[in-house]
């Protein structure tokens, strides 16, 4: 079907926005989120592990550099999964969901930096329009009245960059294997990583209380059924609509938020929410095209 792509890549990032209001749900009943991190990761890894094992010898693949990109993969997932929660946390749904897709503006500086992309005035102008946005978005050129907490901002934009790092480390993986290996991999080290920082006793809690529904849907949502509905999906799909298509996560996530939640967003913030948007979209489809 002509539109069957596009209907993919929507409907996985309506499960990631819908993530961050099931999340939002489970710390209102008290629940740490570096654990509500390991669990979405560790029903992702679960889905993913039977991907990859349902063709295992067209999609295994024995290489280091493959490990060690899904390795930065999952150290960069796992930081946006816990940097994402802490920013609903701290803030609400819909500032660290617009704060989490300034991700393609640290893409940019980090090619910069390691000058695999050319600067340009556009893409100057791009970041400065990002900035402007996060300005608006967090209330932070009115020193009184911010709207949004340091610790909020800081942990949405840490979010951000957590994803950048994913998507360098898992395009180059993917680049070496199947996407199937490189999502298991990163998310096997995802899981070893939140591990290590999860209150252990909280976590064992999870598998006798009675939200365990709520962390499995928050798992197959958030990671499992949507990255792998994503990689179908943007096969069929021309990278600059799936760029567009994208957006519709944090849209849905500030939706959820503002009218099951009670969250509240003033005039200026949705302003700052439509800059931030559309100029990441813009420099998308740019970089697309």
């Amino acid at each position: 079907m002509k539109f069957a792509g596009v209907g993919l890549v929507m409907l996985a990032a309506v499960c990631w926005g819908v993530s961050g209001g099931i999340a939002d749900i489970l710390m209102a009943k008290g629940w740490d989120p570096i654990v509500i991190s390991l669990y979405r990761g560790a029903v992702g890894f679960i889905c993913f592990l039977a991907w990859l094992l349902f063709h295992f010898r067209q999609n295994w693949t024995s290489s280091a550099r493959l490990f060690i990109w899904s390795l930065l993969a999952g150290i960069g997932v796992a930081g946006n999964f816990a940097f994402y929660f802490l920013s609903i946390q701290a803030s609400s749904i819909a500032v660290a969901a617009t704060l989490m897709y300034t991700a393609p503006v640290f893409v940019l500086l980090i090619s910069f930096l390691f000058r695999i992309e050319r600067s340009t005035w556009f893409k100057w102008g791009c970041i400065a329009g990002v900035l402007i946005g996060i300005a608006l978005l967090t209330g932070v050129y009115n020193t009184e009245t911010i709207s949004v907490s340091f610790l909020g901002a800081a942990m949405g934009l840490a979010a951000g960059l957590s994803y950048a790092l994913f998507i360098f480390g898992f395009k180059n993986a993917s680049s070496l294997g199947k996407p199937q290996t490189a999502l298991t991999i990163a998310f096997f080290s995802l899981c070893l990583i939140l591990f290590l920082f999860a209150d252990k006793d909280e976590a064992a809690a999870v598998l006798a209380s009675s939200d365990i529904g709520w962390f499995l849907l928050l798992g197959i949502l958030g990671a499992g059924i949507s990255f792998i509905v994503y990689m179908i999906g943007i096969r069929k799909t021309a990278p600059a609509t799936a760029s567009m298509v994208a957006m519709v996560e944090p849209v849905t996530a500030s939706l959820f938020g503002v009218l099951l939640l009670g969250d509240h967003l003033t005039t200026i913030q949705i302003l700052g929410m439509i800059v931030i948007l559309a100029t990441i979209t813009t420099l998308s489809v740019k970089q697309s095209d």
